[in-house]
């Protein structure tokens, strides 16, 4: 397989154990703004078989054309956030490429090797995490949603225009 097989990769996650905090270190350390910060989101979905709703607050900015997001798990659900004890994982956690077809990329990338570990929903988006053997601790995301795409760039802008005024916007989702 091209090591192109899925496009840019669109993002990097990390998970942190203070999202206001994280933020305040990106901008502080690397400059980088503004941040979307979406409070108390819940995604349903099943992770290693068992179902249930995990809730995250997440913040988004750019680097490049990166998107950096930063993920505070907000409830003690089993889910990717999460090691076997129940214990928060922190730093960094997945890549991740917006897709237009999640089923076709789970498909793909399982044909490649890849088992799915979590796939969850909301009114907004999909996503799946796909992890493998050989490669501990890193997890593959894809992510689809109506407008995703465009969101992106328009964070993207956003992030090139910066001039540190505004460095963060919070939009409460539940």
């Amino acid at each position: 397989m091209s090591p192109q097989g899925f496009g840019q990769i669109d993002q990097i996650g990390y998970l942190v154990e203070n999202l206001d905090a994280s933020i305040q270190f990106w901008i502080d350390r690397f400059g980088v703004g503004p941040w979307t910060v979406f409070r108390n989101v819940p995604l349903d979905g099943v992770y290693k078989g068992q179902a249930g709703t995990v809730t995250i607050d997440v913040g988004l900015s750019y680097q490049g054309n990166v998107q950096i997001e930063l993920i505070d798990a907000t409830n003690d659900t089993p889910s990717p956030y999460r090691d076997a004890d129940g214990k928060r994982l922190l730093g960094i956690h997945h890549t991740a490429h917006i897709v237009d077809d999640l089923d076709a990329a789970v498909a793909k990338a399982s044909g490649n090797g890849l088992r799915v570990v979590f796939e969850a929903s909301n009114p907004a988006t999909r996503v799946a995490y796909l992890a493998s053997d050989s490669e501990p601790g890193l997890l593959a995301e894809f992510i689809i949603g109506q407008g995703m795409r465009e969101m992106a760039d328009a964070g993207i802008a956003a992030a090139k225009a910066w001039d540190g005024s505004n460095p963060v916007v919070e939009i409460t989702a539940g």
